[in-house]
């Protein structure tokens, strides 16, 4: 086992370049799975099922892309525009907040050096993150990478979809005979975790984009769509990406607005969403169906980024379900052992 998953870590780190559109097809197929089978239990053959499955899934992201992209590249047009407006309004408002201060504080503790000297590197910063926003998001999309996950990924999806039921016989074919029952008890649990954490959470993320990107265009924030959109995208990673989303509205809403009436707007919509994600999206979607604490999943999350780049976060819940349930069943036969119940007594 030691060497089989020494192997497997060198294959990732080795094909971590090729491997991305390969391991979001699996996800796919695991994600299309249950709908998949339901339709092959009325009688639909699997293959068929299979198909109309990925047609269904790619015409809906077809359909997102036609409608967000022009978006999209307008935002990204009035945020290279605006950026040196957003700057400047920032680096006014940290100006006279830092003024106020030094009439609190007194010139020796804030004088007029730390005043600019803060300024300018908040302004140096925003600048940093507006033109490397611009570059990702109107470079990152090249002819390759639209190639492999347009054309690679649905017809990778669709073999792994129809052949599913088959991968997962053929792999409990191959179990040691005597531990075969209790790998499949641990495989069942790693199912149901991960199937509740992924399917849960894709939906949550997919909602919590519509409320933050409708409830920032509606106050009038001009690059609402696209802040909404991404703080959506990364609310996979507990607390992280809505604080991330919150902070960069924040400082756009300052840069633009110019007073309080419009930054307490945003903060407003950020209100509104954590209370539905906390109170109904969360209680609902996920419950106490997930035994992933969100220490564990965004320590797992920087571990395979660090790792493996973007592969690594793809795969990094997978792995820490599947190490958080094998722990628990440790546990378990630690707490039924003699060495926990009875242990051996040593000394006098």
């Amino acid at each position: 086992m030691a060497g089989f998953l020494g192997s497997l870590l060198f294959a990732l780190w080795l094909f971590q370049s090729i491997l991305t559109p390969f391991v979001l097809a699996a996800v796919i197929a695991y994600f299309l799975d249950p709908p998949t089978s339901r339709l092959e239990r009325y009688g639909v053959p699997r293959g068929l099922a299979a198909g109309l499955m990925i047609l269904l899934l790619s015409a809906v992201a077809l359909l997102g892309l036609l409608l967000l992209y022009p978006l999209l590249i307008a935002q990204i047009g009035v945020l290279v525009t605006r950026l040196p407006a957003y700057v400047a309004g920032v680096g006014a408002a940290l100006r006279d907040a830092l003024l106020r201060l030094e009439e609190a504080l007194g010139p020796e503790l804030v004088d007029v050096r730390l005043r600019e000297l803060a300024v300018g590197q908040v302004a140096s910063f925003l600048s940093y993150l507006g033109s490397s926003a611009t570059r990702v998001i109107g470079g990152g999309f090249a002819l390759a990478n639209i190639f492999m996950l347009a054309v690679v990924m649905p017809i990778v999806a669709f073999y792994l979809l129809r052949d599913w039921p088959g991968m997962v016989t053929r792999i409990e074919s191959w179990l040691p005979r005597r531990s075969a029952s209790t790998l499949r008890a641990l495989g069942r649990d790693m199912d149901r975790v991960l199937a509740a954490w992924l399917r849960g959470q894709l939906i949550c993320c997919a909602i919590l984009a519509m409320i933050y990107a409708a409830g920032l265009q509606l106050v009038g924030l001009e690059l609402g769509l696209t802040v909404g959109l991404v703080t959506g995208v990364l609310s996979f990673i507990p607390y992280i990406g809505s604080l991330t989303g919150f902070i960069a509205a924040l400082l756009l809403a300052v840069g633009q607005f110019g007073n309080w009436t419009g930054v307490l707007l945003v903060a407003g919509v950020f209100f509104v969403g954590q209370v539905v994600e906390g109170y109904i999206i969360y209680p609902r979607l996920l419950g106490d169906r997930v035994e992933l604490h969100a220490v564990w999943v965004i320590f797992a999350l920087f571990a395979g980024g660090v790792a493996f780049g973007f592969l690594g976060v793809l795969l990094a819940v997978p792995i820490a379900a599947a190490i958080g349930v094998v722990a628990r069943y440790w546990l378990r036969r630690y707490l039924e052992s003699p060495l926990y119940l009875d242990p051996p007594r040593t000394g006098l």
